[in-house]
């Protein structure tokens, strides 16, 4: 059972999510007349209780942290906000209604069978990543690719960290910007699940210091696992663009674990720096 902190955490957490959506919705959006006398920015509260069949103030107490919710009201209030399939699963994750909302954090640890698996892909760079995206292994094509993790210091060894904050990396990956929004998003569905856990907290304070001209990203409410794609990597010897297919695979054990993988999508291989 979740301690009564852990519980007070989740209920924030679900209150900032939900007023995050409802400040992003207009009255066009939910069927509502407009009117040009609005002081705050979205749909207002009074709307959305209106719309999920509660009262102002219990839906206010929602928002601000103060209240239990039952999953059939919560689901009127998802309704109400237009919340996608991940969104209002996310939702119901941070009010108890899904597995793993208030699972305690577990030690991290790569099983021989992870490694040996992303090391027979000679071709295709991949890498293990915990839950808050640390590189915990990485095979020899990763290297190829990417600046080697063992040469970076282990508390800054974390692929959306390096992705922000270091010029190799970014060099890379010259777009780099969709991929960092995804992985954040993908980072704040396990942390906002988890609010107790240090490791998220130091990586999203580290986040917000580093690039404080990227402070729009790290208030987003936005969630949702990461989205495969074509990347552009570029050849660190060349510069020359390489397609290459990144998924981020889902790992049931251990938990919340995922296995970045890239494989190449063209028959040129990037030449070895």
């Amino acid at each position: 059972m979740a301690s009564t902190t852990a519980t007070s955490a989740l209920r924030s957490g679900l209150g900032g999510f939900l007023r995050a959506h409802r400040e992003r919705l207009s009255p066009a959006d939910v069927g509502l007349p407009g009117t040009t006398r609005r002081r705050t920015s979205g749909l207002r509260r009074e709307e959305v209780a209106a719309l999920s069949g509660v009262s102002v103030a219990w839906y206010t107490w929602l928002e601000q942290g103060r209240v239990d919710t039952s999953r059939q009201v919560l689901d009127a209030v998802a309704r109400a906000l237009r919340l996608d399939d991940a969104s209002h699963r996310h939702a119901l994750a941070l009010a108890g209604f899904a597995p793993g909302a208030t699972a305690a954090p577990v030690p991290v640890a790569v099983e021989p069978g992870l490694r040996a698996m992303i090391d027979s892909w000679a071709d295709s760079p991949a890498a293990v990543l915990g839950p808050a995206l640390d590189l915990l292994a990485w095979n020899r094509a990763y290297v190829d690719v990417w600046p080697d993790p063992a040469d970076v210091a282990e508390d800054r060894r974390n692929l959306l960290l390096l992705l922000v904050e270091d010029d190799r990396h970014r060099r890379v990956l010259p777009d780099w910007e969709p991929v960092a929004v995804d992985l954040y998003r993908h980072l704040r569905t396990r942390a906002d699940r988890r609010p107790e856990d240090e490791g998220f907290q130091r990586l999203t304070g580290r986040l917000r210091s580093t690039r404080t001209d990227l402070d729009a990203w790290w208030a987003c409410r936005s969630i949702g696992d990461f989205t495969s794609r074509t990347v552009e990597i570029a050849s660190r010897r060349d510069g020359t663009l390489h397609p290459y297919g990144m998924t981020l695979l889902l790992t049931p054990q251990p938990q919340d674990t995922a296995i970045l993988v890239m494989t190449p999508q063209d028959a040129r291989k990037p030449p070895v720096p």
